[in-house]
């Protein structure tokens, strides 16, 4: 969009807000609702398409106008959230509601004091300023990480180890020299493969310095301003602010959820460190501690050497194109609808793919696949929304944005493309709603991520696989033996995997409890809790704080990832042996997927499960005996 557009887009919010503040003081609800809805909409149709433009547009020109919008976009949003008028009418809204309206009227209240609405005019002013200073904050650096692409440059014998197809396309330069840089495809090969240590560790403090120093700062501001406006909101701090409305409710009870992970996970993390320390000592007799940027190549090492797995070996049988189609067929299959692709469609790069998405001759949606790196592209994964679904109204359309390789992909980039494909079918199956609000994945924040994590299970399954994982020369199907390797050694290393993630959950929480007081602090502050909760020592040159980006979109709230793993692990028993049961399938697309957000999670979960969810399938994953 150019920014006349979304100025076009921003007046025609703006007007719909002055036309609802001026309505009746005392409207009838369910008139309220929709023009409330409405508004909702214009303001979404800048939010959205701005977000995705931002962070993948190749012109930078079109990204400058995005981010421009989106900082408007959020200082139209701050004052409607602010409205006296509109929280007054909507207080005193009458007239006869369904249950799934008077839910929706009661949620919009709850918001706009969420939001400050019943604070005096100055505090108002403050929250106000704050939101705007926020926004460009957030944008810089996360756009910092963006632009920031490292390079090392290694002789030729550092790729010793690397896949075939790796190798062939890192020519040396004019100094017979090769080029690796911080981006996916180029990064976590050579984190796996390479045999020559010096180099992995180099390349691995290059990608954890991205954007540092000018992050850092950027990071400081964004804490401060945080903890000053849930003050002002009337919380202790940003991370009891920020849970207060989610299913864990408060900070302790996230500490505790994270020290109970942590905890449960410490004998198998030390257990597992020991060994791939041992698998170290095999190639340095004096070598005394493990090191991140020693993980994956020794635990490669160790399971090649164990269980005869070799991850370059699987890496055959995974070429970008068949897995897309594999995947796609495999949603059609289980939902029970069809994609279709559209050449017309003009996207925002020639590369993206457009699908229509159909179920029957009804089409539902549509989506656009953006999946492999450029320059000043977003160089992480994830799911753009693009349009929220209200039935009758209009179609949901999302983005998938990845940085995958466009031949050969590791299984963990599989497992990737389904969690990020997870994450888009909420979005096109749960817009099949009657209010924007509700739509899509527009439940709890630390449910968001159980749907998408489930759906990383069929990336397993001999069944799913054996459709479209061939050995990309010898069209050979993938054979039930590797699958079964691949699942032992994914298991080993749950213990390690785990305590770095509760290391992530704990900083993203604490640094939204206590706010450092200084660069310094922050830092030191990071590495304490790396040292607490973290499977390997800290290492003074990563500086991590510039560029962990979900300190940004997530805050507090990295605890999520775990929270939803362990409700996707119970979600995951409603499909028992049979992960293409269709009945189940269909059960769980119509409980869990397409109410979007107009029932409570828990809710969700029990309408699929036949009762609340729980711990047991988490702990028996947890515990399940590595290889």
């Amino acid at each position: 969009m150019t920014k006349q557009e979304f100025t076009d887009l921003l007046e025609h919010a703006n007007k719909l807000f002055e036309e609802l503040k001026t309505g009746p003081s005392q409207p009838i609800a369910r008139e309220w609702l929709q023009k409330f809805d409405e508004l909702s909409c214009a303001l979404e149709a800048i939010s959205h398409p701005a977000a995705l433009q931002s962070h993948v547009h190749p012109d930078a020109a079109a990204r400058e106008a995005a981010e421009w919008a989106e900082q408007q976009e959020t200082e139209l949003a701050t004052n409607i959230s602010l409205s006296r008028e509109l929280y007054n009418a909507c207080a005193a809204a009458t007239g006869d509601l369904s249950a799934e309206e008077f839910r929706l009227l009661t949620k919009i209240k709850a918001d706009f004091l969420r939001s400050g609405v019943d604070k005096d005019e100055p505090t108002r002013a403050r929250i106000r300023e704050i939101e705007e200073i926020l926004v460009p904050l957030d944008q810089e650096y996360s756009k910092n990480v963006r632009e920031d692409v490292r390079t090392i440059f290694v002789a030729p014998a550092a790729l010793q180890g690397l896949p075939e197809d790796y190798i062939a396309a890192h020519a040396p330069n004019a100094d017979g020299l090769i080029a690796i840089s911080t981006d996916y495809p180029d990064f976590f090969p050579f984190m796996n493969y390479s045999e020559d240590g010096a180099a992995r560790k180099e390349l691995f403090i290059a990608f954890n310095c991205r954007a540092y120093p000018i992050n850092v700062p950027i990071l400081e501001k964004v804490l401060a301003l945080r903890h000053e406006l849930a003050g002002l909101l009337g919380f202790p701090n940003w991370a009891a602010y920020i849970t207060s409305d989610k299913m864990i409710k408060t900070p302790e009870a996230a500490r505790e959820f994270i020290n109970k992970i942590a905890g449960a996970a410490a004998p198998r993390c030390t257990d597992e460190y020991e060994i791939l320390l041992k698998e170290k000592q095999l190639q340095e007799p004096t070598a005394t501690a493990l090191y991140q940027w020693d993980r994956a190549f020794y635990e490669n090492k160790f399971k090649k050497r164990t269980i005869n797995f070799d991850s370059k070996e699987v890496r055959a049988y995974f070429s970008y194109e068949a897995v897309e189609a594999g995947l796609l067929n495999l949603v059609s299959e289980l939902y029970q609808i069809e994609f279709k692709a559209e050449l017309k469609i003009q996207t925002w790069d020639a590369h993206v793919k457009s699908f229509s998405v159909w179920r029957g001759a009804e089409k539902i949606g549509l989506i656009h696949l953006d999946m492999h790196p450029r320059e000043a592209k977003y160089k992480h994964a994830a799911q753009f929304p693009i349009k929220s679904g209200i039935r009758g109204k209009q179609l949901p359309e999302g983005a998938l944005v990845c940085n995958m390789s466009t031949e050969l992909l590791d299984h963990d980039q599989v497992v990737t493309m389904f969690h990020e494909f997870g994450h888009l079918m909420h979005h096109i199956l749960g817009g099949q709603v009657n209010w924007q609000y509700y739509s899509g994945v527009a439940t709890e924040w630390d449910f968001v991520e159980a749907p998408s994590q489930l759906f990383e299970e069929w990336a397993w399954d001999a069944h799913v696989l054996s459709q479209f994982a061939r050995h990309h020369k010898t069209g050979e199907v993938i054979a039930p033996v590797m699958i079964q390797k691949m699942r032992s050694a994914d298991d080993w290393g749950n213990g390690l995997s785990t305590r770095r993630q509760m290391a992530f959950a704990a900083i993203s929480l604490e640094l939204h409890c206590t706010t450092p007081e200084s660069a310094e602090a922050l830092e030191e502050k990071i590495a304490a809790l790396t040292n607490v909760y973290g499977a390997f020592p800290h290492v003074v040159e990563l500086h991590s704080a510039a560029n962990f980006e979900h300190l940004i979109g997530y805050s507090a709230m990295y605890y999520t990832y775990m929270w939803s793993l362990v409700i996707a692990m119970d979600l995951r028993t409603g499909f028992g042996e049979n992960l293409l049961d269709s009945v189940a399938a269909q059960k769980y697309a119509q409980t869990i997927l397409a109410p979007g957000g107009s029932k409570d999670a828990a809710d969700l979960i029990k309408d699929f499960l036949g009762r609340p969810y729980s711990f047991d399938a988490f702990e028996k994953w947890l515990n399940k005996k590595a290889a």
